[in-house]
């Protein structure tokens, strides 16, 4: 682990949920502590700091509701906490998100909303994971993207993104034989839900195609998986 990757408390008194949610964010370049808890969990969160919370509510000793409360008006902390919880009424969510958590998440879940509802979080609140991916540089085909200078170059020609381009871009390159569903691109580049009439994506997939292709004309980059969503081709 990076020295300034993010340090994520997971408090789910499943032992199974935790240790897959455990396996979804550390295989994403996380550090993850657990606890089992709410007691335990108020009890590493007076000893150590932590950059995101991801809380369920019916816990043993201190219930969730409780700790989130204790956060929010004893300890006045404002790290980011994310709900994920069985409890799926409307009621529940306004409740939790009126009394301070950031996020409410029902189960059963899939691994990669939880991950893009964690990168939201984090990166709400200013706290990027740093993975080697951001330190090193990503390659494909004849195109270079290098993230800390922010920078693609195509056949030794400097493509000029816009934000959200480059960060499309930058997603599908971490993982370039992953399809990537315009649902996840969304959420993890506007850091919103998606509804399926909303034509985003596909606006600045096409914008972005043809900026590659302005200095590469005879190679296909990124890929249509009908039906799904993008990948690298």
């Amino acid at each position: 682990m990076m020295e300034n990757t993010p340090r994520i408390l997971v408090v789910e008194d499943d032992a199974d949920i935790n240790q897959l949610i455990c396996r979804v964010l550390e295989k994403n370049n996380y550090m993850v502590i657990q606890a089992f808890s709410g007691t335990e969990a108020n009890l590493r969160m007076e000893l150590e700091k932590f950059d995101l919370l991801i809380l369920d509510l019916m816990l043993p000793g201190m219930e969730g509701g409780a700790l989130l409360k204790k956060l929010r008006n004893e300890k006045k902390s404002e790290i980011p906490v994310l709900v994920l919880s069985a409890r799926a009424s409307l009621a529940d969510k306004v409740r939790l998100l009126t009394e301070g958590a950031d996020d409410y998440m029902t189960k059963p879940f899939e691994p990669e909303e939880l991950l893009a509802r964690v990168y939201a979080c984090l990166r709400r609140s200013g706290k990027r994971a740093e993975t080697r991916q951001e330190t090193e540089l990503l390659s494909y085909k004849n195109l270079s993207l290098f993230p800390e200078a922010r920078k693609v170059i195509v056949r030794e020609k400097e493509i000029s993104l816009t934000r959200h381009e480059y960060e499309i871009l930058y997603i599908l390159l971490q993982e370039p034989e992953k399809v990537f569903s315009r649902e996840t691109l969304y959420e993890r580049v506007w850091s919103g839900g998606y509804y399926g009439e909303d034509n985003t994506v596909n606006v600045h997939v096409s914008n972005l195609r043809k900026k590659i292709a302005c200095s590469d004309p005879e190679e296909e980059y990124i890929k249509t998986v009908w039906g799904i969503g993008f990948k690298m081709a």
